[in-house]
């Protein structure tokens, strides 16, 4: 199993970046994804999470209204789409796949992740 996050980088304040988790290995409509973000010194955070249909969305307070996620299951592959970005969402962010749809805000469920992007918000 591999999953394998893109699309980070360095932005200013206000910006505009779209992350992607490419997928292999894994019965990918078969799980929920979710993204989560790590800085540190820090616990693994929850931020989006997406049912395995893709009908459902869940997101952090932090984030809600600025971070979109969806998922291509066709390509295998969900996407975080994140707008306004702010100097505190700066961290590295991981995708993670799990089956079962609920507790997707909790990292301890999840046995598959990517290696992780790093997100740098400017001020």
């Amino acid at each position: 199993v591999q999953l394998q996050a893109s699309g980070g980088g360095l932005v200013q304040t206000g910006g505009s970046l779209r992350l992607s988790c490419a997928t292999s290995g894994l019965p990918f409509s078969r799980n929920a994804m979710s993204w989560f973000r790590q800085t540190p010194g820090k616990e693994r955070e929850f931020v989006a999470a997406i049912t395995r249909s893709g009908d459902s969305t869940f997101y952090a307070d932090s984030v809600k209204g600025r971070f979109t996620i969806s998922r291509d299951n066709a390509k295998n592959t969900v996407y975080l789409q994140m707008n306004s970005l702010k100097p505190e969402d700066t961290a590295v962010y991981y995708c993670a796949a799990r089956n079962g749809g609920s507790n997707l805000q909790y990292s301890r469920y999840y046995l598959n992740w990517g290696q992780g992007t790093q997100v740098t918000v400017s001020s």
